[in-house]
């Protein structure tokens, strides 16, 4: 929307795009910053409405698989949720006043931030409103890789007359691994695995909007320099023109969380449920995709990699020795039941992630 009045009323375009750079000939950097700031002040205005309607038709049931993690969060029943629900209205509103529309990036980011958003709403809605624990995990998982299934084919589309577009990219080095078709499988996985991450890692307030914020920074970044010319070829990088306009969405991402963690804070007023995970996580994979980067995700998204790990290993240890090497999974429910804080258990987990996307950042520059 921005975008366009600058194009066709502002008279002294003309004058001030020279100056501008990357692959927008509009102030990317300006609008990514507007994109954020929208986002964080539409999130913050819709809060207090969506809480209250939340808080009359979707409430969190506490009911998990260990009796000592329901009791230590009995506290929490009752608390509004499917928060989600606002954070991604922010999200979508504000890359449409920021975001340029007439670009492929923009609009896939909005299909699955939207569709993952409807999954995860109806698997949050069928878990409140009838006896069961949601959608069954197959029924999920399945139209999870039929949406990324989606995604991964249009963006193969994109990409695939961009030299290095369709390539495995091993950062430090630059050695790179042609996938060629199999380019939408591996997209289908990285969106629904990270998904599933943010998902699993949404147990404590503020925990996975924190670690978003600081993952989705890195990716501002990324996306910022992979659709710039100079930069790209400086850090050594595939160079996707136009993955620049990504940067508008994950900055309003950022943005939207930030206004989230206003109500999600401990004690959280407020939790984003499926609604919100499912398609933060989805956004996320799909930025690293679109910039290449999916191996720096390990370590960007460090955090979400080790809480699924640790759901991955206690289901293994225990189902080929019976017993358990975590007190309880994932791993920050391990360390609340062994007696820490919790939020002195989420300002550590924020810390490690803050710390993972500044050292994923260096290693471009290592070699």
């Amino acid at each position: 929307m921005v975008l366009w009045l600058l194009r066709h009323v502002w008279p002294l375009f003309q004058q001030v795009e020279r100056h501008t750079s990357g692959d927008s000939r509009v102030y990317l950097t300006f609008r990514i910053a507007m994109a954020s700031v929208t986002a964080f002040l539409l999130a913050l205005l819709f809060g207090p409405l969506a809480i209250r309607w939340l808080k009359k038709h979707f409430r969190e049931r506490v009911a998990s698989a260990s009796t000592m993690l329901d009791t230590l969060h009995a506290g929490k029943n009752d608390t509004p949720t499917m928060g989600g629900v606002f954070i991604l209205a922010s999200v979508v509103l504000s890359t449409l006043i920021w975001g340029n529309l007439g670009n492929g990036y923009v609009l896939l980011c909005l299909f699955v931030a939207i569709s993952f958003l409807a999954l995860g709403a109806i698997d949050d809605w069928t878990k409140l409103s009838t006896k069961t624990k949601g959608l069954t995990a197959r029924t999920k998982f399945r139209v999870q890789w039929v949406l990324a299934l989606i995604a991964g084919g249009i963006l193969y589309g994109q990409q695939s007359q961009v030299p290095a577009g369709l390539d495995l990219v091993w950062p430090i080095g630059n050695f790179t691994l042609s996938l060629g078709i199999g380019f939408i499988f591996w997209a289908a996985l990285v969106i629904v695995a990270t998904s599933n991450s943010v998902n699993l890692t949404d147990g404590l307030d503020g925990l996975a909007g924190g670690a978003t914020v600081f993952s989705g920074g890195a990716y501002i970044a990324l996306c910022y320099l992979a659709g710039h010319t100079v930069l790209s070829s400086y850090f050594a990088i595939p160079h996707i023109p136009g993955a620049g306009e990504a940067g508008v969405v994950i900055g309003a991402l950022v943005g939207a969380m930030l206004g989230f963690l206003w109500y999600n804070c401990h004690p959280a007023q407020v939790f984003m449920g499926d609604a919100g995970s499912l398609p933060v996580g989805a956004l996320l994979g799909l930025a690293a995709l679109i910039t290449r980067q999916e191996v720096l995700l390990i370590i960007i998204g460090g955090v979400f990699v080790v809480e699924t790990l640790s759901v991955i290993l206690q289901v293994g240890s225990y189902k080929l020795t019976g017993k358990r090497i975590l007190v309880c999974s994932p791993l920050h429910n391990h360390f609340v039941l062994s007696g820490q804080n919790e939020m002195k258990v989420v300002i550590r987990f924020w810390i490690c992630s803050a710390l993972l996307s500044i050292l994923a950042l260096a290693s471009l520059k290592i070699l």
